[in-house]
């Protein structure tokens, strides 16, 4: 059997290190004075386990909203003898100055700082203590360390000094980086000389400048003999810049695009001097830019054949001149990338699937702006047409939204893209663990954004899952989240559907552990208040009916959430309901049916035992509304509370045994052979009505239930009913001579079912599959109306979406 995409578990390195920073007071560290987080003695790390450790632990701040962050951790490396730390990579405002600080006597070789817009100019100072080691250097999007805090600029007084602006710190230097060989400024700010900062790195080999103005380009020159790779995204090219940068004989990555618009036009002349000068480049970035002169061979020129790597066949005359196929060559935004014959192995374009995605991971770390475009291209590919690389797919928008936790239109296109990535045709070749990966970026989204779009989204991508199966792994938190949507008096009503059905799809067939759980979350109160605007509103939609069938399926066997259903005037919402929509069944069905719980109950069913709701019930009984489900859930509501006894019954009006009458006459108006709407998870509060004689009502209610769901559904009724010693307690009814002889003439009939089925187990092939059928649809209390509307609602709302 294949393995599903993505289905590679995680390294026991990677499990050990998560458990590890999960647990670290339980495995390397202790709580020492005033409580600071200590290494224990006799623990030494070496840079392999070190490096994991700080570079997970941020992974875990970024994506895990359990994961707590621990102060002090990066004072756990600050002692060389006991740690090592070599490589590292830090992100987002979550860094301090005195996290870099704490491992300032490491001897780092590569450190990546990428938009941690927290640190200052002291971190600056910092960085000199990794002089004599550090080979490697990204500095991307910190523009604040360059900035020290007060004091004038160099340029200007006092008085004159803009509010929003703060002095450029001048002490800094690069001076004893001996070592260093890449370096990324990318983001520099303009007020900092490029050209004084960069002198004292003549051993340079790589250099991002990505937005970094340079007005004069001469001092590239100085690496002349050495520099591989030059990152010059969205600087102003110049004629000057360009012939600089052609003069570097020796760069085997140059990458001039840029994302916004520019008066500088690329053309044949400036392609062709790129390619004859850089003899060594393998690969080239030229996104963005318009050319002013056309580059390519005419149509019918272009060589025959399929498309071709190969340079003396390319459609781009420039690179006709060629030695060999670049390796990568960045066409993004240009209609370079629409020609046939292109010499690159890997190409980022707009053209076919494969240029979307190249450029999803060329561009995802250091130009959101770019994915963001090219995810939402990818969107289109998996709406409109097929995704025929899912999993790299799915990979890199999982990436991306990581990557860019905080960046709102990153995280808007790609919980977009994961709704039809995830869908029913791509499901089967999806892996548990690719699905859990999905899940914790679409929840991340919930939690970082409020806005009505991103939340619509992924409350839609979740539709996709199996629910509450595939969502387990997470339930409290998603719970919360969708809690938390629904919180708002006035909500987006798109939102306020899903939501709701996801609220009411988790509560569905869990145990009462997890329905105890989200009940203390409030969500009993959560969808009360729901039912309260509704009805202000005077309006019964889905939202309605789904939230009295969530409240339906949440009661199920747990006193708790009944308790809390009273508490909260959930009665009062009952009649009110009752009154302002009588001719709505399906609202009638879940209301009784959440009554139910509530009446199973022995301690609450006092709180119903008024002449008011106990005639509200009764005529419920006469309800012909969705077959037989309404009046049989007012039966069973009043069988309940028959079985306390006429000691319980304390009211003149109406009589007890009025009502008993009432019920048995639409007992007896049922047709045994219904198909019902509803699951069972247990026949326990029914099997209590059995073997007494306090109710002889209540008996033949319960009889009859038994009786309809072993003939309608034996393969899944009659294992149940044995298995809960039904069997037994049917005998005593036989044995008890109060029992009514219609009741013990079912009890027979029940039995003489269940006996059939363990003698013939095996079904004809279509009562299997129609059963299966009714099990897959019905899988909560609440009616298969309800799943199918949602499914509808799903496709509607997403229209949404296409408006991105």
């Amino acid at each position: 059997m294949a393995a599903k995409a993505g289905d590679n578990p995680d390294s026991l390195m990677a499990l050990t290190t998560a458990f590890c920073l999960r647990n670290l007071r339980r495995t390397m560290c202790y709580l020492g004075e005033r409580n600071n987080l200590c290494l224990r003695s006799d623990v030494f790390l070496p840079s392999e386990i070190c490096d994991k450790l700080v570079n997970t632990y941020m992974e875990l701040v970024h994506t895990d909203s359990n994961f707590e962050p621990q102060d002090g951790f990066f004072q756990l490396f600050s002692d060389p003898h006991s740690t090592r730390l070599t490589r590292v990579q830090l992100r987002e405002d979550f860094v301090r100055d005195r996290d870099l600080e704490a491992i300032g006597k490491q001897d780092l070789i590569e450190l990546h700082l990428t938009y941690c817009n927290n640190l200052s100019a002291h971190t600056l100072r910092t960085l000199t203590r990794f002089r004599q080691t550090l080979v490697s250097l990204s500095l991307f999007g910190c523009s604040r360390i360059f900035y020290r805090k007060g004091g004038a600029p160099l340029a200007c007084d006092e008085e004159e000094r803009p509010a929003s602006r703060q002095a450029p710190d001048t002490d800094f230097s690069f001076q004893g980086f001996n070592r260093l060989r890449l370096l990324n400024l990318g983001g520099l700010p303009e007020e900092v000389d490029a050209e004084a900062l960069l002198k004292p790195l003549p051993a340079l080999t790589s250099l991002d400048l990505s937005g970094v103005p340079l007005p004069k380009a001469a001092f590239l020159a100085q690496w002349k003999g050495r520099l591989a790779s030059l990152v010059l995204y969205n600087v102003d090219l110049s004629e000057e810049l360009i012939n600089t940068v052609v003069e570097l004989g020796h760069l085997r990555h140059l990458d001039i695009s840029r994302e916004r618009s520019s008066k500088f036009k690329m053309t044949r002349k400036i392609l062709t001097a790129i390619v004859q000068g850089l003899v060594n480049l393998v690969s080239l970035d030229i996104s963005g830019h318009i050319m002013l002169d056309n580059c390519t061979v005419p149509h019918f020129e272009e060589a025959m054949g399929r498309p071709s790597i190969e340079p003396c066949k390319s459609s781009i005359y420039p690179f006709q001149e060629l030695k060999r196929p670049l390796q990568f060559l960045g066409l993004y935004n240009t209609t370079l990338c629409n020609v046939t014959h292109i010499p690159a192995y890997k190409v980022t374009g707009s053209k076919n699937e494969d240029q979307v995605l190249n450029a999803i991971e060329a561009y995802t770390e250091f130009r959101p702006e770019l994915a963001h475009r090219a995810i939402n291209q990818l969107f289109d590919i998996a709406r409109i047409q097929h995704c025929s690389e899912l999993l790299r797919a799915l990979q890199l928008v999982i990436a991306a939204l990581k990557c860019h936790k905080y960046d709102k239109s990153i995280q808007v296109t790609g919980s977009a893209a994961l709704f039809y990535l995830t869908n029913t045709e791509y499901r089967s070749d999806q892996s548990v663990r690719l699905r859990r990966q999905v899940i914790q970026v679409v929840l991340n989204g919930m939690e970082q954004y409020q806005e009505v779009t991103v939340q619509r989204n992924c409350c839609l991508t979740l539709c996709n899952f199996s629910i509450p199966e595939e969502l387990e792994f997470q339930y409290g938190r998603v719970n919360l989240l969708l809690l938390k949507i629904l919180e708002p008096a006035r909500q987006d009503e798109s939102i306020q559907r899903i939501a709701v059905h996801l609220c009411n799809a988790l509560v569905c067939q869990v145990d009462n552990h997890h329905k105890e759980a989200v009940g203390k979350m409030g969500f009993v109160k959560t969808m009360l208040n729901l039912i309260q605007k509704k009805l202000q509103d005077r309006m019964c939609d889905q939202v309605m009916e789904f939230s009295w069938s969530a409240l339906w399926n949440i009661t199920d066997e747990t006193p708790d959430n009944c308790q809390m259903f009273l508490n909260c005037k959930g009665m009062s919402l009952f009649l009110d309901c009752l009154k302002e929509f009588p001719d709505k069944q399906e609202l009638h069905r879940n209301m009784l049916g959440l009554l139910g719980n509530v009446a199973e109950v022995r301690a609450l069913r006092p709180q119903l035992l008024t002449p008011q709701f106990i005639s509200v019930f009764s005529n419920l009984l006469d309800s012909k509304a969705d077959g037989i489900e309404v009046s049989y859930n007012a039966c069973g509501v009043l069988s309940h509370i028959m079985f306390d006894g006429p000691e319980a019954w304390a009211m003149e009006e109406p009589l007890r045994d009025t009502v008993m009458d009432k019920m048995m006459d639409a007992i007896q108006s049922w047709d045994v052979t219904s198909r019902r709407n509803i699951n069972y998870r247990s026949f326990e509060p029914i099997l209590r009505l059995l073997p007494q004689s306090i109710a002889t009502v209540s008996q033949h209610w319960a009889t009859w239930a038994l009786f309809n769901l072993v003939s309608v559904y034996p393969s899944k009724y009659c294992p149940l009913l044995i298995k809960e010693g039904g069997i037994v307690l049917l005998e005593k009814v036989l044995e008890l001579q109060t029992s009514r002889e219609e009741t013990k003439d079912m009890a027979r009939k029940v039995m003489e079912q269940c006996e059939n089925f363990k003698e013939d187990p095996m079904e004809t092939t279509s009562t299997c599959i129609q059963q299966a059928l009714d099990e897959g649809l019905s899988q909560d209390r609440h009616l298969q109306s309800s799943l199918k509307k949602a499914i509808v609602l799903n496709c509607v709302f997403f229209f949404f979406l296409l408006l991105l």
